[in-house]
């Protein structure tokens, strides 16, 4: 009987922000930030085990206080506005085979999407094993049609702008365009640690969630809608 594969949960929270300083340990609607995605990922009946990559000690005590694993402390300059993602998955998945802890997948989930919930990440694990696939990155539709966005000149004029074909459509009438939410990442082990990079190929496939848990949390702006949607889905959920 073939063993089902271990899955990863990978938290990654440095503790710098230029655009809202100290955003992964500030309040939202009761916990903080990080802790909607430490608690998400303990609660999906899928992930093996919940790591938390992060560079800050206070992080790392709200990561424990939820229930994630904090077994190594993620360098500096893997913690910089230069570093890249995959650099931090790959830094995780070496410290932990150094430990003797393997897995066939990790899912990435940061935590600047707070509504993301584990029945997410559940349903994206499944479909990443029905369909057999090397990964599977969350998206959700786009709020307007990108054929309705172009760039500028410098002087602003829009003689330009409209795009060939596209004025004479309604918005309606044009297809459903999708753009990456930033919820969950699902790779295979196997293939991050042989190409180094997040590849979207033939073998990738996008697990859709509602644009309403897709609230990526950037600016204070964000933070702001954030919790007007933890609201809502608290008022959903009481009796």
């Amino acid at each position: 009987m073939t063993a089902p594969p271990r899955i990863l949960g990978l938290v990654a929270a440095r503790g710098g922000s230029k655009r809202l300083p100290r955003k992964n340990a500030l309040p939202l609607a009761g916990k903080p930030l990080l802790a909607w995605t430490v608690d998400a990922a303990c609660s999906a009946q899928a992930i093996d085990n919940v790591v938390l990559s992060t560079d800050d000690t206070e992080l790392a005590d709200i990561g424990r206080c939820h229930g994630a694993r904090v077994p190594f402390a993620r360098p500096a300059e893997l913690a910089s506005d230069t570093a890249t993602t995959v650099d931090v998955m790959l830094h995780a998945l070496r410290e932990l085979e150094i430990q003797g802890e393997h897995y066939d997948y990790i899912a990435l989930l940061q935590p600047t999407s707070p509504l993301r919930d584990a029945q997410d990440i559940d349903a994206a694990i499944a479909l990443l094993l029905d369909k057999r696939a090397d990964a599977v990155v969350s998206v959700c539709e786009v709020d307007h049609p990108p054929e309705w966005s172009n760039t500028l000149p410098a002087d602003g004029n829009m003689a330009q702008f409209y795009r060939p074909g596209i004025r004479t459509r309604r918005s309606q009438d044009l297809p459903t365009s999708y753009r990456l939410n930033g919820a969950i990442y699902l790779y295979s082990c196997k293939r991050l640690l042989a190409s180094g990079e997040l590849n979207m190929d033939d073998n990738c496939y996008a697990y859709i969630m509602p644009r309403e848990r897709s609230v990526d949390i950037d600016t204070a702006v964000d933070f702001e809608i954030a919790e007007l949607f933890m609201q809502r889905f608290s008022r959903r959920a009481a009796p």
